[in-house]
């Protein structure tokens, strides 16, 4: 059965595939208009070499004036003069900073320049050459980095847009699954009650003890299921359990309910570890992930429940021999709704999670899984100082 979170992982991959054609179109166009300008430079740099050609090779017909307004028109592009030697004739568009050696900083510019684009060379009447080295202008170089301020800027609002969109559907879904919790508690008081009156009535007839003994287990078994509704949503007082004995207890109801051919292994310290939890929903918990490794293991196999001490944490592994599971579910295993049963809600290992992690420094995850050798659950709690 596939969860609705399986479409909803689907709808997040296209978007963001569709972020990323935006994001390499939104590049694609930036670079060919940085082609485009680089070569309108380049051109205005070529007709700049020509006017200094035009001023070294100077005759009586050529009007200076002309000449002497393209060579000034430049003033965005830093750009050198070399002769032959590499002799730096000219320099325009060059800030020299105070208090440096100014041959020094302008032998370095021309060593950085030869490495930018390459040299337009004028042939000059006498025949000796003289090279025109150039840099990128401001506005280039503005162009070269304002795509990627763009989608920075542009993944920052998607990203607050995101997380905004998640906060809320996250509070929408509590609210769906608190109010759920509580209306199933409240709806399940009634038939209770009428239980209980009818158990007290068939008390006072001539009926075999051992029968109206089972029926009062099922309805206080009712009773239990209705108080730990009714307590999803809610912050009951939490108090130091021992987690060894909840294990226990909530083993020792599942034994009567599942096959005999499954093999459950207690691996328990022998003192008792204490931790600040509510007692009936941890039993829901154990219950729940027993029942999982249960139909994971389809009624045949071993079950280990291992608890571990550690400085400031307690460490609580479930482990099945079963048919496991692949990495790429091991956090979509806890959203409500997913399930690989043919019938259930997969509302199990959702409402497991919402215990844990409703407790501080509790959590619950996937700590490994093997395809056909089984699971390994781990729970985390704060370890609880008297």
């Amino acid at each position: 059965m596939n969860s609705i979170y399986d479409s909803r992982q689907l709808l997040k991959y296209i978007f963001i595939v569709v972020a990323m054609v935006i994001a390499i179109g939104s590049l694609v166009v930036s670079d060919r208009l940085i082609k485009q300008l680089a070569q309108e430079e380049r051109q205005r740099m070529e007709i700049w070499a020509e006017a200094t050609r035009t001023i070294a090779s100077e005759t009586s017909s050529t009007d200076m004036t002309l000449v002497l307004k393209i060579i000034e028109s430049n003033t965005t592009i830093p750009v050198m003069l070399c002769n032959e030697e590499n002799e730096i004739l000219t320099h325009k568009n060059m800030e020299i900073p105070e208090q440096s050696n100014e041959e020094a900083f302008l032998a370095a510019k021309l060593k950085e320049l030869k490495m930018k684009n390459p040299p337009i060379i004028n042939d000059l009447q006498d025949g000796t050459v003289q090279y025109v080295y150039y840099d990128d202008s401001i506005l280039l170089k503005r162009l070269l980095i304002y795509p990627y301020i763009q989608l920075s800027v542009v993944f920052v609002f998607i990203l607050i847009a995101f997380l905004a969109l998640a906060s809320t559907k996250k509070a929408e879904q509590n609210k769906v699954w608190i109010g759920l919790s509580k209306e199933t508690a409240h709806q399940l008081g009634t038939p209770i009650s009428s239980l209980i009156a009818w158990i007290e009535y068939l008390k006072t007839k001539e009926l075999d003890a051992s029968y109206l003994s089972e029926m009062e287990k099922d309805v206080a078994r009712l009773q239990t299921i209705a108080e730990r509704f009714s307590k999803i949503g809610s912050n009951p007082d939490p108090v130091p359990l021992d987690l060894n004995q909840s294990i226990r207890q909530a083993w020792e109801y599942m034994e009567k309910r599942i096959s005999h051919k499954i093999k459950v292994n207690l691996n328990l310290p022998s003192q008792p570890v204490l931790v600040l939890m509510n007692d009936s929903l941890f039993a829901w918990v154990i219950e729940n992930l027993t029942k999982n490794a249960v139909d994971a293991m389809e009624g045949r196999g071993e079950i280990t429940f291992q608890v571990e001490i550690r400085e400031k944490k307690v460490r609580i592994d479930v482990s099945d021999t079963g048919k496991g599971l692949p990495k790429s579910k091991f956090k979509t295993i806890f959203h409500p709704g997913y399930t690989t049963k043919a019938r259930g809600w997969g509302l199990g290992l959702s409402l497991v999670k919402r215990i844990i992690e409703s407790y501080p420094g509790g959590r619950i995850f996937v700590k490994s899984s093997e395809i056909g050798k089984g699971t390994t659950f781990r729970i985390e709690f704060r370890k609880y100082k008297e």
